[in-house]
């Protein structure tokens, strides 16, 4: 039931305020957040690999209101993968960018967002590594498509991500399931309206599985972004099904959450991918991940009146 009421907080400037001065937050953040500089970050990823885990890096970072800010994501973006260089990861350490951080929203914001993902994307093909486009509110998302077909025209391994809970989704992944496409599957986290989405956990987790039987039975490579341990169960029986080996899907989770499972399914033999997120401006990633699971708000709630 707080859900949605907590999601409509992620966009209150007023909410934002009060969050961020309260008590105990910092202890909060730094459970869902690996820092707030790409040289902080840096150790959490080395530590990460030498677990035989694999990381997707996110600059934290939305509702940008100004150019100068976009070039600024770019910029954060292009740092980090001068960084990675260094480590010679490969893609063990991939990025997944939200559009609206690079000016989607803007004026002319489909094209902003084109001119300034395309340097970081073919900088991170120069590495030897990738970036994964994720997915934001539906009215954003014709646009996202439309740039991560035109990306693929010159880098086919970008990928994208698809969200469950939209009833558009089914036929968005069974265009996206093709050969060489990368295309992540999460339930969603955003605040959509009923004539767009599914509002019942039952409904969305139904979808989630049709959706993830076309990936998986699809010649794209599906990357299962969730901590439910029955979808998990649910994912390896529809790969065996589908005959794919363990290297031809992965599973990817947020760090911070279920970190012991992160190791089993690595010591399993599966790829598993951590979603790292850093950066300064962490308030709307932080809400949403509050938003998912009751245990996290409880967790935030008992740290500020301890700290208070």
């Amino acid at each position: 039931m707080l859900g949605p009421v907590i999601l409509a907080a992620s966009r209150s400037d007023k909410m934002r305020r009060f969050v961020s001065a309260a008590p105990g937050t910092r202890q909060v953040v730094s459970r869902f957040i690996a820092g707030e500089t790409v040289e902080q970050v840096v150790p959490v990823v080395k530590e990460t690999i030498d677990k035989g885990l694999e990381v997707t890096l996110d600059v934290v970072g939305e509702d940008i209101t100004t150019r100068e800010q976009a070039y600024a994501a770019r910029d954060a973006y292009m740092e980090l993968i001068e960084y990675l260089e260094d480590l010679g990861l490969g893609t063990k350490a991939e990025m997944s960018v939200k559009l609206s951080m690079f000016g989607q929203s803007l004026e002319g914001g489909h094209e902003l967002a084109l001119a300034n993902i395309r340097p970081v994307v073919e900088a991170a093909a120069s590495i030897g590594t990738t970036v994964t486009l994720d997915a934001e509110d539906h009215t954003t998302l014709d646009s996202m498509f439309a740039i991560h077909e035109e990306l693929r025209k010159d880098f086919p391994q970008t990928g994208c991500v698809i969200q469950a809970y939209l009833f558009r989704t089914e036929e968005d992944a069974g265009r996206l399931a093709a050969a060489g496409s990368r295309v992540r599957i999460v339930k969603g986290a955003y605040k959509e309206p009923a004539a767009v989405a599914y509002q019942h956990k039952a409904e969305i987790d139904k979808a989630y599985v049709r959706i993830l039987k076309i990936l998986m039975e699809g010649d794209g490579y599906p990357m299962i972004g969730s901590h439910d341990p029955r979808l998990i169960a649910v994912t390896q029986e529809l790969a065996r099904r589908a005959g794919r080996k363990l290297d031809e899907y992965e599973f990817q989770m947020l760090y911070g959450i279920r970190s012991d499972e992160h190791v089993r399914l690595a010591a399993e033999g599966h790829r598993m991918r951590v979603y790292t997120a850093y950066g300064t401006d962490w308030y709307g990633y932080f809400m949403r991940r509050l938003a998912e699971k009751p245990a996290n708000l409880l967790f935030f709630l008992r740290s500020m009146i301890t700290k208070g």
